[in-house]
């Protein structure tokens, strides 16, 4: 019970990621840049559907990404468009024309590196070459540059910022490592642990399989602050998320292996198992729920808004102390049986060696010391490779 009321309802970390925009807002501005994008395209050349089409598929989730697919996809359409012109003229429209043309735009799309956008030079260059004017062309073009320009135009009017849900995505990571955790540390002390092993095992195979989707949610924030004029409004997640995460992937990773290395130790006997001996299962618990009480806060410290830093980062000073406190016990009392077999002895030494990792892993990174006054720094590889460029400029006249 007092685990269950001190665990908020869990929620996928895919459903955390789409949380900060919805489908409904999603449809909405996509709807507003089509038709935008089509009353522009009207106004300026006609009746023209393929405006809007440009800008359906430029509008990415972040500014950086609209910008790099717009380009791309203007590069694409003037290639396949200049390809088409060129060998209409000297070869008309024929079947072995059409296989030279798409030929020759594909090569033309693969030199270029236009990425997802390289299949659009052939496509435009058969367009153009099944028309008779090169009008048709030259109206693509400008469609394209239509559509595209107000496809940015929709992310520069109100720019999204993905930062908070790679915040939600860490925090929610931590919360569950100590969920996990704590759960281990329960069944431990109550006796269930040679029952719940192969479930711990499994929750810390779901966690690790979903690191992928917190690391996808944080290349997104980071992406959405580059060329972003609204990113001087937020912290750059680049200086305090990306190391937070790393150290909760070597978290996760290690939670893993204290999964399994107890796990395996279901087959010991009663006498020599941390799972099964009462007093060794109950100094393991300690370690773990005091690393849980570590892992809730230190995820927690993800969010730049709405938290008390120094009240979290004092919970995480505080419970890592004590958790080297338990692991100290929980370390001796894991060792000190002198008649354990020598078979024993990996599996325990292994745990061990697993709660101290976790426990280092989420120790604060210590401070760069910062050089005295009148105290000489040896320079780096980077300043003595310039020194040696200055003296062979100097011997040698200004030549090397």
């Amino acid at each position: 019970m007092r685990r269950v009321l001190r665990r908020p309802a869990q929620e996928s970390l895919s459903l955390v990621r789409r949380r900060a925009q919805p489908t409904t807002i999603t449809i909405i501005r996509l709807t507003v840049t089509a038709v935008v994008a089509f009353v522009v395209a009207r106004l300026v050349t006609g009746d023209n559907v393929l405006a809007p089409l440009t800008a359906l598929l430029v509008v990415q989730v972040t500014l950086f990404q609209t910008f790099r697919s717009a380009s791309q996809r203007v590069v694409s359409v003037i290639a396949g468009v200049l390809v088409a012109i060129g060998l209409s003229h000297a070869l008309g429209f024929t079947w072995w024309s059409l296989a030279l043309t798409v030929a020759a735009a594909l090569t033309v799309g693969y030199a270029l590196h236009l990425g997802d956008s390289v299949l659009e030079v052939p496509i435009s260059a058969m367009l153009i070459l099944s028309l008779p004017t090169d009008a048709a062309g030259w109206g693509r073009i400008l469609a394209t540059l239509i559509g595209a320009a107000v496809g940015l135009l929709s992310n520069l009017v109100v720019p999204p910022l993905k930062v908070q849900p790679a915040e939600e995505a860490v925090d929610d990571l931590g919360r569950r490592l100590a969920d996990l955790l704590d759960r281990v540390a329960d069944d431990l002390v109550e006796g269930r642990g040679a029952g719940a092993a192969p479930d711990w095992v499994a929750g810390a195979r779901r966690l690790t399989a979903e690191l992928d989707q917190v690391e996808d949610s944080l290349a997104q924030a980071e992406e959405s602050v580059r060329l972003n004029p609204r990113g001087a409004l937020v912290v750059d997640p680049r200086v305090y998320l990306r190391g937070r995460l790393e150290a909760l992937q070597n978290a996760t990773l290690t939670v893993r292996g204290i999964a399994r290395s107890l796990n395996d130790s279901v087959g010991l006997a009663d006498e020599h198992s941390p799972v099964r001996d009462p007093d060794a299962a109950r100094r393991v618990a300690d370690v773990l729920g005091e690393l849980a009480a570590v892992l809730r806060p230190y995820g927690r410290l993800a969010r730049s808004k709405s938290v008390d830093r120094g009240a979290l980062k004092a919970d995480v000073d505080r419970h890592l102390e004590q958790a080297t406190q338990r692991h100290e016990a929980a370390a001796q009392t894991l060792r000190t049986d002198s008649a354990a077999p020598q078979s024993v002895w990996p599996l325990r030494g292994e745990l061990v060696s697993h709660l101290d990792r976790l426990r280092t892993q989420l120790q604060p990174a210590p401070p760069r010391p910062q050089p005295r006054s009148g105290v000489t720094v040896a320079p780096s590889g980077r300043q003595r490779l310039r020194a040696l460029r200055g003296w062979l400029r100097r011997r040698s006249g200004g030549r090397a």
